[in-house]
């Protein structure tokens, strides 16, 4: 898939809100990408997942990693691409954790999978996971790099579309936003 064909995917479902979000970083901004609504439809996860396997298939991993909720279907469905293991990480406190009793064995080469990634803070706490578990962490791959590659995990970092989403801080809002109530659409 080219980076246009997903960028229309998201547009046709509905995932491409414009408006005033507050991002689950605490960031601000006039794009929001609420991937659930595109990937509620099984023909386009399976397109996305495939689009995704194909990009990281030369990696050799034997378990994808997605943390919860947001990469759970994409990660579900690269590993069914990838013929391999899915397991996903999960809050528990307020933390993502490695729950269910999920295990990633020393040097398991693992692939992480997110849907959209800002800031990459939930793909970073998965590496930690991943990490403290001893597993070798081959890949990242999302649907959306919302950063357009300024977000670096110092692994192989693969994405469907990747472009630069202007973000604020809270108390830097430009007059057009801030003069727009904001909503928080996704996950807490």
């Amino acid at each position: 898939m080219t980076e246009a064909e997903v960028l229309q995917v998201f547009r046709d479902t509905g995932a491409l809100l414009n408006g005033h979000f507050i991002l689950r970083s605490g960031s601000h901004s006039r794009q929001f990408f609420q991937c659930a609504q595109a990937l509620q439809q099984m023909p386009i996860v399976e397109k996305l997942g495939e689009a995704l396997a194909q990009k990281v298939r030369p990696l050799g991993a034997v378990t994808v990693v997605s943390p919860a909720m947001g990469g759970l279907v994409l990660g579900q469905e690269v590993a069914r691409q990838l013929g391999i293991r899915f397991i996903f990480v999960e809050k528990e406190e307020g933390k993502l954790a490695l729950r269910r009793g999920f295990k990633i064995a020393p040097d398991e080469k693992t692939l992480i999978v997110e849907d959209v990634v800002t800031k990459g803070g939930r793909v970073q706490e998965t590496i930690d996971i991943v990490r403290a578990n001893r597993g070798q962490i081959v890949g990242i791959a999302m649907a959306v790099d919302r950063s357009n590659g300024a977000v670096s995990f110092g692994v192989p970092t693969f994405s469907l579309l990747a472009m630069q989403v202007e973000t604020f801080e809270a108390n830097k809002l430009p007059p057009d936003l801030a003069a727009t109530p904001a909503v928080k659409p996704g996950s807490k």
